[in-house]
């Protein structure tokens, strides 16, 4: 029987954001604005529920600067974003009961545990008589949607983005609502500092605060930059990270701040119409490339532990921590890479070029697990996602969906040689080469040498030489691969 507050229609709408932090093309924003019904803006801080993963540190900074500028924006038309604690099968029913609620809005999500508690959530505000509705604010097709032939998932990439492209193109991105009606609810939050989301003792967040503008405003100002100087050479210039051709566009996603159909529309728009543009079809493959992370992760959600394709299961994977702490820290002796994890350090964020080298490095060069390294960018990358991150790792250690052949082993001085010709990105991230000419950043040795700085000044301390030599490091990723059989 429905509630009396459902047939007189007095009850507040509840809007709970999680991973969609923004005001424009918001779905659930949109959509519960349009009754004309008071809002109760809601985000639910849970690290307790059963297998939520909690986010790594860069990521938990992110998503403070994140909440702070949506409750800005909140503010700005007279509301207010509620932040409350705890597992949200018992906050979410909770604050509907404290404040009336007629129902509540969110959008999807694709990792097992945060569905089963959306479904456990949405039973029980069903029995309270509370509406649920639901909404895709996060992906330009629901990992349902996109369906091969047999209707079986896809397990590659270039099929199932030839399906998801025949599905057309995506609706157009929603205005942000100005007129919004607040509902006063007397429930009492936590303030934002509560949360302790930011690093204080010791205060490690100063390169991020440099490199990064979180939320909505910055996204919005990093795709504008992006569309003014990097995406008319993008499929050129993308590969390599001394340009600024790449949209830097990622963490933006990952939280919210930006909607994929938002940066769809506008790299589209950014081209007279009817005429083909090789770089704005790169870019939107690379979108479709998180699409298909998604619908990996939807449809197997241990991704993040599980080896995809089991024969992986028998990798003789090396138990090695002084080489890991290496990789981590930049000293491997392979500048390209070090580089790499430097500037993750440092800002948050790594090229995609050299994460693909790092990350062939860890798990082919010093044969260690590619679950320590999805670990390690988890806990330092601003752009920690779950779908992106495991697949992505899968790819390159081969033992993902539509994986770089194991074989497929980078030399990393010739990828520095290939897509950092003068050294610069090498030389920001590392002075102790900054004095260097880039034949010989390019072409170390692997053994020592006494003529490697004749003539060049360094910085303390001297960088170390390869902690494992290229050649020797192939053949033994090779053997291990053969055993599989």
């Amino acid at each position: 029987m429905p509630t009396k507050k459902q047939e007189t229609g007095a009850g507040p709408l509840i809007v709970w954001f999680r991973d969609d932090l923004r005001l424009a093309d918001n779905p659930i924003l949109h959509a519960a604005v349009a009754t004309g019904r008071p809002l109760v803006c809601v985000f639910n801080h849970d690290d307790k529920s059963a297998d939520i993963r909690p986010l790594g540190g860069a990521a938990r900074w992110w998503l403070h600067g994140s909440l702070e500028a949506l409750d800005n924006a909140l503010r700005a038309r007279a509301g207010r974003l509620l932040i409350v604690v705890g597992p949200a099968t018992e906050t979410i029913p909770r604050l509907a009961a404290a404040c009336g609620a007629e129902a509540v809005y969110f959008n999807h999500r694709c990792g097992a545990p945060e569905r089963r508690i959306d479904d456990s959530v949405s039973a029980k505000l069903g029995q309270d008589g509370v509406n649920v509705k639901r909404f895709n604010g996060n992906l330009l097709n629901e990992p349902w949607q996109v369906r091969s032939r047999s209707g079986e998932p896809f397990r590659a990439f270039s099929p199932f983005l030839r399906a998801a492209n025949a599905l057309g193109a995506p609706a157009d991105p929603l205005p942000a609502p100005f007129d919004i009606r607040f509902h006063d609810v007397a429930v009492e939050g936590v303030d934002l500092a509560d949360l302790a989301l930011e690093p204080s003792s010791p205060d490690w967040a100063g390169g991020l605060r440099e490199a990064w503008t979180r939320g909505e405003t910055g996204a919005m100002s990093s795709l504008e930059h992006f569309l003014e100087n990097g995406l008319h050479v993008y499929a050129g210039e993308r590969d390599r990270p001394d340009s600024s051709a790449t949209s830097r566009l990622s963490p933006y996603l990952r939280f919210g701040n930006i909607s994929v159909r938002q940066i769809w529309h506008a790299a589209v728009n950014a081209t007279p119409a009817g005429r083909q543009d090789r770089n704005i079809e790169k870019f939107l493959s690379e979108l479709g490339w998180r699409e298909f992370s998604y619908h990996l992760l939807y449809h197997n959600p241990d991704l993040g532990q599980r080896n995809l394709q089991p024969r992986f299961d028998r990798m003789p994977w090396r138990h090695d921590p002084p080489a890991l702490r290496a990789w981590k820290t930049g000293l491997t002796g392979y500048p390209l890479v070090d580089a790499g994890m430097r500037e993750l350090w440092t800002t948050g964020w790594m090229h995609n070029r050299v994460r693909m080298v790092a990350a062939s490095f860890l798990t082919k060069h010093l044969l260690i697990d590619w679950r320590e390294g999805e670990a390690w960018f988890w806990d330092t990358l601003v752009d920690a996602d779950p779908a992106n991150n495991a697949v992505s790792w899968q790819w390159v250690a081969g033992s993902g969906a539509d994986a770089a052949p194991f074989f497929r082993i980078f030399n990393p001085f010739l990828q520095a040689e290939k897509f950092d010709s003068d050294g610069a990105y090498i030389g920001r991230w590392l002075p102790e080469l900054s004095e260097l000419p880039p034949s010989k950043v390019h072409r170390r040795p692997e053994t020592k040498s006494t003529d490697l700085f004749s003539g060049h000044r360094l910085a303390d301390p001297i960088y170390p030489l390869p902690i494992v030599p290229h050649d020797d490091a192939r053949r033994r990723a090779l053997a291990a691969f053969k055993s599989l059989g």
